[in-house]
Parts: structure tokens; C-alpha cells; sequence
């Protein structure tokens, strides 16, 4: 099913043409995902990653930036303060693409977002896409909030628990949220585990104060 096309221009010179143009079409509406601005730009970021097969180098190239995100407080400020311009975001964007290595489809896509001013909707496009390549794959996305961040062993080991009690295969959206002290919170569509030592002293006080 057709859903939005969305066209963009990108200033950059560096990357060989010069104010190209970059539409995106066949556009398929996945379940309530386009209702938001970041849904949009995330299907038709994944429709054309999947028509040029290309949807293994953009999703690396979404957690270089995910990454990029999370531990540069100058990138971050790029991608979130209404402050920088659009013309200092692309300066900054031309500069960081060839260093972080993304690939051509994502650099053009990064475009798009600095030219429309949406940069503010990189990560919640991340976190979209991420679940659009996992229903391609045939698996489920669930959502793990961890006090601290996993490392690929854990990440490993907890999907591998979830394969064997779904009996699928499971991708893991992680983040992090420092107030949950330590444990983690898994979310699988309406379920919920939550096994984190806020909740756990929440619960206690509760069972202190009856």
C-alpha cells in the first residue's frame, strides 16, 4: 500500500552532486507507524533501504548515529537544540558523515532531515526503522530499558531467553534510563517485565507502609 512520498534537497557538495534530489516512494503503511512526523520519514527511510537491498548498511548506519547520539554531547545538541541552524547542521552532518562511515542511502537521508529542520526526529526514526527491519526479518521487537548499558553478551543472552519463550527470534531496542538504579524492563507489545530494583523498593515501601 502507497503511503506519503517526501522529497528533500540536500546541499552537499561532497558527496558528487550538487543539490540533489531525493524522493522517497512506495512507501508502505505499517499498522499506526505513519501516524507520526518520525514514522513517516522512518517507512520511507526502510522502503527504499529494502528496494536498493541495502537494509543491513542502514540499520549499522542508524546505530553508528544511535551511538553517536548517546555518547557525544556536541552531536546530540546538533540533532536536538532549536538553536543550530539548518545551515550549521549541514556543515556539521557533511563533516561527521565520511568519519562515522554511513552509508550513501542514510548520508542522503540525513540530508533531507537537516534541510526540513527534523533532525529532532533522528532518534525516534532510529528506533522506527529498527522495528520495521526486525518484521522484515520475521522477528519481534521488544523494548529493553536497562539502568546501565548491556553489553553484546548480555544483549546476546537476553535474546536468547526470549527466543525460547517466544519461540521466535526477538531484536532488542535498547535504552537506558539511569532511575531504574539497576535491572532491566522488558517490553514485548502489552507485556511487561519489569525486574528493576526501582520498582522492587517501590514495591517494598508499598508493602512497608500496609
Amino acid at each position: 500500500m502507497r503511503g506519503a512520498r517526501f522529497s528533500g534537497r540536500a546541499p552537499f557538495d561532497a558527496w558528487g552532486q550538487n543539490f540533489f534530489v531525493w524522493s522517497f516512494e512506495r512507501v508502505e503503511n505499517s499498522g499506526g507507524i505513519q501516524a507520526s512526523l518520525a514514522g513517516r520519514y522512518a517507512t520511507a527511510l526502510f522502503g527504499l533501504a529494502r528496494d536498493e537491498n541495502q537494509i543491513d548498511a542502514v540499520t549499522r548506519s542508524l546505530d553508528t548515529l544511535e551511538a553517536a547520539i548517546a555518547e557525544s554531547a556536541d552531536f546530540r545538541a546538533l540533532t536536538t537544540s532549536p538553536l543550530v541552524s539548518r545551515g550549521e547542521a549541514g556543515k556539521a552532518i557533511e563533516a561527521l558523515v565520511p568519519t562515522l562511515g554511513i552509508d550513501p542511502i542514510t548520508a542522503r537521508f540525513l540530508g533531507v532531515l537537516t534541510e526540513n529542520g527534523r533532525l529532532d526526529q533522528l532518534k525516534a526514526v532510529i528506533r522506527t526503522v529498527r522495528q520495521l527491519a526486525a518484521g522484515h526479518r520475521g522477528e519481534t521487537t521488544s523494548e529493553v530499558t536497562s539502568a546501565f548499558p548491556l553489553d553484546d553478551k548480555q544483549v546476546a543472552a537476553l535474546k536468547g531467553n526470549l527466543k525460547t519463550r517466544l519461540g521466535r527470534d526477538v531484536a532488542i531496542d535498547a535504552r537506558v534510563d539511569p532511575s531504574l538504579l539497576g535491572g532491566i524492563v522488558v517490553r514485548l507489545g502489552s507485556q511487561m517485565i519489569d525486574a528493576s530494583i526501582k520498582t522492587k523498593l517501590n514495591n517494598l515501601a508499598l508493602a512497608m507502609k500496609g
